[in-house]
């Protein structure tokens, strides 16, 4: 996990707004309530497949930005946006019985995500206005943390796709969780450290 506050804005007057990256961010945004609306209709194939086209573009977002070369503050702000928005909300919507079966999301992970989320954020932006501090590079159990939550969100969607229940997703839960809370132990250790520095 990689948090960019306060970065310092050169003329953008020129900027192209309209770039490759930057639309394959918007989709992803945009498909947010696509996806969500799938669920409520209680399609799980569709919101299988529209959730995985929307994960893809952060990917194909990346690729387009390094090929193209076209970074932009708007990108910049849009590309970590929509990663957070699509996660949570597919978080949330998962651990609803009503939306998601025959397997929910538990209502404990959700919160940990979330709360540790607002931890994080809150925590930067304290950083960066006591100390100026604006970047944080990302750690392994963020990483982790990451990549085993959409792994909870694809194979919720993809088994409730099957109506099938798998013994091994609530090891997924456990394991999520834990990754969740160690990664925010080790960024408010990272901040601790940052702060003690300029003290």
């Amino acid at each position: 996990m990689k948090l960019q506050m306060g970065e310092k804005m050169a003329d953008n007057s020129g900027e192209r707004l309209f770039t490759v990256p930057n639309f394959f961010s918007l989709a992803r945004v945009l498909l947010i309530p696509v996806f969500l609306a799938l669920l409520i209709r209680h399609d799980k194939t569709g919101a299988l497949a529209v959730f995985f086209i929307a994960a893809s573009t952060d990917f194909l977002d990346g690729i387009a930005a390094r090929i193209l070369k076209q970074k932009s503050n708007l990108g910049a702000l849009l590309d970590p946006a929509g990663d957070k928005l699509l996660m949570t909300a597919a978080v949330i919507a998962l651990s609803f019985p009503s939306l998601s079966s025959p397997n929910v999301i538990p209502i404990w992970l959700t919160l940990a995500i979330i709360v540790r989320d607002l931890y994080i954020v809150t925590g930067a932006f304290v950083l960066y206005k006591r100390i100026g501090h604006k970047t944080f590079p990302p750690i392994l159990s963020g990483k982790i943390s990451t990549v085993s939550q959409m792994g909870v969100i694809i194979l919720v969607l993809f088994f409730n796709a099957q109506d099938a229940s798998p013994l091994y997703l609530s090891w997924l839960y456990y394991f999520t969780l834990a990754f969740t809370i160690l990664s925010g132990f080790q960024y408010t250790l990272i901040g601790l450290r940052l702060n003690k520095k300029t003290a």
